[in-house]
């Protein structure tokens, strides 16, 4: 196990970090994931100075980070951290601590309209779901909408767009994105609790450091392409995806990826900003 106290640059001050055999800590340090999860806590304890901070009396303090152990994708490219964060008191009082760290990924609302009625109608709107073996859900036929990882780059818009062609075979340019999570934030004055997040859905805040952009695609195409997508066979295989398209009525999304909780958020942003005119 190794120790280390040193500051790499964009992170501050490290408390001790203890790594498995496998990993190293310059590589733990220079994960995309660990430095947004590491940044942001350190931001949100840092408000604990303000004396209106319920927590300024007692403050908590990250005193040591313990990484239990890593999966590795192909090509030995780190991609999940499990690890123990020991967040407490100086009277001994701690926060549960442990984090499965994976990352940023997107969401797409993946919405299709006949190019033969008008575009301004929200009747005959179709929302296309991907059917895919999830096996942590213990599921070989999981419902949701079409989403992905981030990569290293950070780039949200490109990466959905990228992801909507790869899942659907649909060319979506990046420009056509509307970015609904970014778009809520700021109509509600971005993060009125004084917290600075990432502009996301956080769909396991209590386990997991994952945060979804959700993003909005209206597309208008012939009643006959949309009718072939249902039930079309997709995905990238040498990935190990085995997609296939479901094309539901927009106004039974809720109901067709109920298990799903980005579906959902989705469904719920698009239905809220439509109610406040901001689509």
């Amino acid at each position: 196990m190794s120790t280390s106290t040193n500051t790499p640059e964009g992170l501050g001050s490290l408390p001790p970090i203890s790594c498995p055999p496998n990993l190293s800590q310059d590589a733990l340090l220079h994960f995309p994931a660990f430095r947004v999860w590491f940044a942001t806590l350190q931001r949100s304890l840092s408000r604990q100075q303000f004396p209106s901070h319920e927590f300024h009396k007692d403050p908590y303090v990250l005193r040591k980070i313990d990484v239990q152990s890593v999966d590795f994708f192909n090509g030995g490219r780190l991609g999940f951290v499990k690890l123990k964060a020991d967040v407490s008191t100086a009277g001994g009082e701690n926060l549960p601590g442990s984090v499965f760290l994976r990352g940023g990924s997107v969401g797409m609302l993946l919405l299709l309209q006949p190019d033969d009625i008008l575009p301004t109608s929200e009747n005959d709107k179709w929302a296309v779901l991907t059917v895919q073996p999830r096996i942590p859900a213990g599921s070989l036929a999981f419902s949701e909408i079409p989403a992905g990882m981030l990569d290293n780059s950070g780039a949200f818009a490109g990466k959905a767009a990228a992801e909507i062609q790869e899942e659907t075979g649909l060319t979506i340019p990046q420009g056509e994105l509307v970015d609904m999570t970014s778009l809520a934030l700021q109509s509600m004055g971005e993060q009125s609790d004084g917290e600075t997040l990432q502009q996301g859905v956080y769909p396991s805040p209590g386990g997991s450091d994952e945060f979804i952009p959700l993003f909005l695609c209206n597309k208008r195409m012939p009643r006959k392409d949309i009718e072939a997508l249902q039930g079309k066979l997709t995905g990238l295989r040498q990935h190990g995806e085995k997609i296939t398209l479901k094309v539901v009525p927009l106004k039974d999304l809720w109901k067709e990826g109920i298990r799903d909780g980005k579906t959902l958020a989705a469904w719920a942003l698009y239905m809220g900003l439509k109610r406040d005119n901001k689509l």
